[in-house]
């Protein structure tokens, strides 16, 4: 214990973070139910809504694994430092020492931070009031800043939105660009790089969409094209709600069966008995991209006379602390085995073709974490290692 305080008072820089203020009118969704009814359910339905620490069984025992293997930082200490991006309206964003203390003497559940990340409006996650409370993004600021640090808010009572007429009598709403000519610079706030305790980048999203300087945006995909529909039910058109064109907010992702399917263009050829399997990715960023540990699993079935084994590739990445074993990303001292498709690129693999085989099948998967993270943290849910169908294919080779 003694050890763990002294590392902390030499170790720890931080400072007591002031306040977000947020009216408890606009903190939580049901304030938001009457005028957009079908964005929040389709919100309720997202990834988004389940960002909190309790809601994400991969976010929660990674927090714990990493406060176990640190001894330098308390859970509640890396609660608050994740929750620049997981619930950025956390109301204290800093810690001091003095909290790292309480928490080793077991005094940290009456403290201000404890409070702070413990509050119930913070268990939906990304919720409206995170998005549309937003007034200024500072993208020009430090790569390594992320989240809430990127931000300023609005005043209560007031949201950002992508309509220059939009009207309500219950809240103020400002056009902003980053939700409408300019909406990349919003998912960036968050979605840009991953980095380790140590500063290692294990992904970098953002650098791989901007340098493909691609005109599709994040929301074409991972909201939805433009479509006409209501943004609010609200009567404001001669009594009528107003039709607009809007997105859905469901903001599919990794975890999206029916976003991964054709993710990755699959193409066979057999040449000199070899089977050579090509796999383009037509997407601005690599696949998979954002967090460590996803996997892609491409499995190869022969058939001909007799049974063959199924032959597997797994394509991911492997995390290495200082001590040279496996590790979580955000733990990682080293990368190795980095086998995603790049953004607008492609990579081929070669197997041979056993003697007497007529047709093969060719099946290519996704998996959110691969078999060490699951192991490594203990993961239970099915989620994390349920395999999605990304393509398949069968060619005959005679």
């Amino acid at each position: 214990m003694k050890g763990f305080i002294v590392a902390v008072f030499v170790g720890l820089t931080l400072f007591a973070g002031e306040p977000v203020p947020l009216d408890d009118k606009f903190a939580r969704s049901e304030k938001c139910v009457s005028c957009h009814s079908h964005i929040v359910k389709e919100w309720k339905e997202s990834w988004h809504a389940m960002s909190h620490y309790d809601n994400d069984e991969y976010f929660q025992k990674t927090i714990e694994y990493m406060a176990r293997k640190m001894r330098t930082k308390s859970i509640d200490t890396l609660k608050v430092e994740c929750a620049r991006c997981h619930n950025p309206r956390v109301s204290v964003t800093e810690t001091s020492v003095h909290d790292e203390v309480a928490a080793v003497m077991g005094l940290s559940s009456s403290s201000k931070i404890h409070e702070a990340i413990e509050n119930d409006n913070l268990s939906e996650g990304i919720n409206c009031a995170v998005c549309h409370n937003i007034d200024t993004i500072h993208d020009d600021s430090d790569s390594s800043i992320r989240g809430i640090g990127l931000v300023e808010w609005m005043k209560p009572g007031k949201m950002s939105g992508p309509f220059s007429d939009a009207r309500s009598p219950y809240h103020k709403t400002e056009q902003r660009d980053f939700m409408s000519s300019d909406p990349n610079k919003l998912c960036f706030v968050c979605h840009a790089n991953n980095r380790s305790v140590n500063g290692h980048i294990f992904s970098n999203t953002q650098e791989e969409y901007e340098q493909q300087k691609e005109a599709k945006l994040c929301i074409d995909c991972h909201m939805s094209e433009q479509e006409e529909g209501y943004a609010s039910t609200l009567p404001a058109n001669n009594g009528k709600p107003k039709k607009r064109l809007i997105r859905k907010h469901g903001f599919q992702g990794a975890h999206s069966p029916e976003l991964l399917k054709g993710a990755l263009d699959l193409s066979l050829r057999s040449v000199d008995n070899k089977l050579q399997i090509r796999l383009d990715n037509p997407n601005p960023h690599s696949v998979p991209t954002g967090y460590g540990g996803r996997e892609i699993i491409v499995e190869v079935k022969f058939f001909g006379k007799k049974e063959y084994e199924v032959q597997t590739l797994s394509l991911t990445s492997q995390f290495l602390n200082k001590r040279k074993k496996k590790s979580v990303p955000h733990c990682a001292t080293e990368i190795i085995e980095n086998e995603f498709i790049p953004a607008k690129g492609k990579k081929v693999y070669r197997m041979s073709v056993p003697e007497g085989a007529k047709k093969v099948k060719v099946v290519v998967s996704f998996r959110l974490v691969n078999d060490d993270i699951v192991q490594i943290l203990d993961l239970k849910e099915e989620i994390w290692s349920k395999k999605m169908l990304v393509s398949k294919k069968v060619m005959n080779l005679e």
